[in-house]
């Protein structure tokens, strides 16, 4: 038979362990932006808005994220720079410039507009690669690895 003081532990070891999940704590929305060499992401590949999202479980409410692999596809990419462009290639204005870090992941909670459209590049190490259509949505592991390839650069 459990003594009382021992089964109020064991009650609150498991409610503890109840709000364990794959994403952070539930939060409001945090300022979270990615930098070269920050190692602090995780869940590479996954859907990131999944959880950071406004009554999701991750703190932060991102706006663009996602994960670059390298060009086998089997490895992320570390400190990688996407740019997102009013034009293809490159082309019109530079509208942002988010950083991804030493995981491969990139992330902003910063407000992004991206009207019409924009035209996303990944520049890593070996040279810039271009997206050859538009995104109005930054939630690029929602396509990126599940109906279209893993992102990826040089």
């Amino acid at each position: 038979m459990l003594k009382k003081r021992n089964f109020v532990l064991l009650l609150a070891l498991a409610f503890i362990g109840l709000g364990v999940s794959s994403c952070e704590k539930e939060g409001g929305n945090e300022k979270k932006i990615s930098h070269h060499s920050d190692n602090e992401s995780h869940n590479m590949g996954q859907d990131c808005m999944g959880c950071h999202k406004s009554g999701g479980e991750g703190s932060g409410w991102f706006n663009a994220a996602g994960t670059v692999y390298d060009s086998t596809l089997v490895s992320t990419l570390s400190n990688t720079t996407i740019r997102l462009y009013t034009q293809p290639n490159g082309g019109g204005q530079l509208k942002y410039t988010l950083e991804g870090d030493s995981k491969g992941n990139f992330y902003t909670t910063e407000d992004v507009n991206f009207g019409d459209g924009l035209y996303p590049s990944v520049q890593g190490p070996n040279g810039k690669k271009f997206m050859s259509t538009s995104v109005k949505k930054g939630a690029c592991n929602s396509c990126h690895g599940v109906t279209n390839d893993k992102l990826w650069g040089y």
